[in-house]
Order: structure tokens, then sequence, then C-alpha cells
């Protein structure tokens, strides 16, 4: 099992909810899904979920099972909280080892009329689970289309992108929009290009613990930007 998970809270109240960036699972196994519920349930608090190419390996049919309530389409969805608008996008569906995925024409349509009507000064966050910038695209490591949907948040003053996918800490600035890709719990991976395929990393036993971790994402009333803390499991 694959996670990489985001704790979300507005100061001074704990965790109000957690964001899982996908990979759940690592073979799609109804088991497997719920080992993962029996984990997650011990943060007592609200998740909210985007499937990882590991929870898609049937179509996504165990990950619907569990997780496709209120959603659009192949499981993409918004919601809103603390004064932010989070968006779930979905951009594993036709995973292939190696090349870009896209996230594809409905969603995006979907992402435009959802933002319509939403005030420039709302902060955004958007989470998936393959990274929307090209980190690494030899490694299919990068969304085809995700020019499309970032087009459709310049207009947006504030707006944080966060993923899973690649099990390591990556930030880059463009325009409006900060990108963050997160650690897993599971294990890391190589830095890209570092090795001739991405891949489990090997790393001592005893400094495993430090490439592993969880996000946390700080939203205080009044500022501009979200304080992002990323907490290994082991210092």
């Amino acid at each position: 099992m694959t996670q990489a998970v985001a704790s979300i809270r507005a100061l001074p109240t704990p965790p109000a909810f957690l964001i899982h960036t996908g990979d759940i699972t690592h073979l799609s196994k109804p088991d497997q899904f719920d080992a993962a519920a029996e984990i997650i349930k011990g943060a007592n608090g609200e998740v909210h979920y985007v499937p990882g190419e590991h929870d898609w390996l049937d179509g996504g049919d165990a990950y619907k099972a569990r997780h496709g309530d209120g959603t659009k389409g192949d499981g993409w969805y918004s919601f809103d909280s603390q004064g932010i608008h989070f968006i779930a996008l979905v951009n594993v569906v036709n995973f292939k080892v190696g090349s870009l995925t896209s996230l594809g024409a409905d969603q995006i349509a979907w992402m435009k009329d959802d933002v319509s009507g939403l005030a420039s000064s709302t902060p955004i966050v958007v989470f998936t689970h393959i990274p929307m910038w090209a980190v690494y695209p030899q490694w299919g490591w990068g969304t085809e289309d995700s020019g499309q949907a970032l087009a459709l948040l310049q207009r947006f003053g504030s707006v944080t992108v966060l993923n899973g996918h690649i099990h390591q800490v990556l930030q880059k600035v463009e325009g409006n929009v900060t990108f963050h890709t997160a650690m897993s719990t599971a294990y890391p991976q190589p830095a890209p290009g570092a090795a001739a395929s991405p891949g489990p990393l090997k790393v001592p036993a005893d400094k495993l613990g430090g490439y592993l971790g969880i996000r946390e994402v700080t939203y205080v009333e009044g500022q501009s930007s979200l304080a992002i803390l990323d907490k290994p499991l082991m210092a």
C-alpha cells in the first residue's frame, strides 16, 4: 500500500480533514482497500480521496465503490472548507508506464463550470495523483493536458496544487500557482533522472523513515498563502 496524505487544518483547531493523493492500495484488491480504511480511520477525521494508478488496475471499480459517492465522471469532485475551494482531479485513468496521462475533455469542461462562479480572491487547492507539471516526462511524471486545466485558474490570486505518485518532496512556483509533490508512507523513489527508471529506491533501513512522511497544510484567515510542512516519519 502506498499513501501520500495531507492534513488540512485551520488554526487553532485540530485537523479538520485529510487529503489522500492516491495509491491507497497496491493492486486494487478489496482487502487492500479494507486494510487502508482500518489504518486511516485512526486519524479520526474526514478523508477526501483521489485514486492513484495502483487503485485503477480494475478500471476503478473497487475505488469508485468505496469513494465514488457524490463524484462526477471517473471520480472528480470539489468542495469548500474554511474559505478554500478544493478541486479533486483524476489523472490515472489511461495510465501507462513511461507515458504522460491526461485529465480528458469531460473533466476539464466540468472544472471550467465548477470555478466559473467563484470570486477571484478565493484560495484554490487542487489535488490529484500524478503531477500537474512536467516533473520528468521521460518517466511519465506529468499530465499531458494540465495546461488546459491550469489556464482556468489564472484569474485566482492563490492556487496550490498537491500531488503524490513520485514519493518525494519537490516544489515549483509558476505565476499564481505553487506546485508541491509529497512524500509517501510506503517507499521512496529516485530523483528525476537519477536512475534508469522510476521504482523503489533502496536506502539503509535505519534511514528509511527520513524518506517517508505526510504533509500538513495550514490555512490562517487573513494570510495570502498556505503554510505547507512535510513531516518525515522519522527525523
